[in-house]
């Protein structure tokens, strides 16, 4: 059995290190990458506050499907280029929307969804999953929240294909 949690009042830093470091001892030895992308949502869920959604689309073909979450029932499949996380996909570049609302095509998989984070996961170049999440909280993500992602992808992107 593991024990993780996050060290209160701790600055996000420490957060986001701490994250990637459970993340990466819960995924040691581990080669199913969907039991692992499910491990680390919810790693991602009692690690980071003030979220309604947190977890994995993976990238297969030209779309991205549903994979392991900790949220309220989401969107299926997302097109590559549409909506925030098919942005992501589709530029390989993480989006940081502010208001969700405001970003063109944004699909409102929850209606309490008011800002989001979505990081593409990449190995050997290729595009294999994007880590997405929600706040109903406006501007809830910044760009100390975009870089601990984009730590926390690069570290476990290995341990997330099968």
């Amino acid at each position: 059995m593991f024990d993780f949690s996050p060290s209160a009042g701790a600055p996000k830093s420490e957060i986001y290190r701490d994250l990637r470091e459970a993340a990466l001892a819960i995924t040691d030895g581990e080669s199913d990458g969907v039991a692992n992308m499910a491990n680390v949502a919810a790693l991602i869920w009692q690690f980071l506050p003030d979220l309604n959604w947190a977890g994995f689309y993976r990238a297969i073909g030209d779309e991205l499907v549903l994979g392991p979450f900790v949220g309220k029932p989401a969107c299926i499949r997302i097109p590559f280029g549409r909506g925030v996380c098919g942005t992501a996909a589709a530029t390989g570049a993480t989006q940081l929307v502010r208001d969700v609302h405001a970003f063109p095509g944004h699909i409102a998989c929850d209606g309490a969804s008011a800002s989001e984070l979505v990081v593409p996961v990449v190995v050997d170049g290729r595009l294999v999953a994007v880590i997405d999440l929600d706040s109903p909280i406006p501007a809830r993500f910044d760009d100390e929240d975009a870089m601990g992602i984009e730590a926390l992808a690069s570290a476990i992107a290995g341990v997330l294909t099968s």
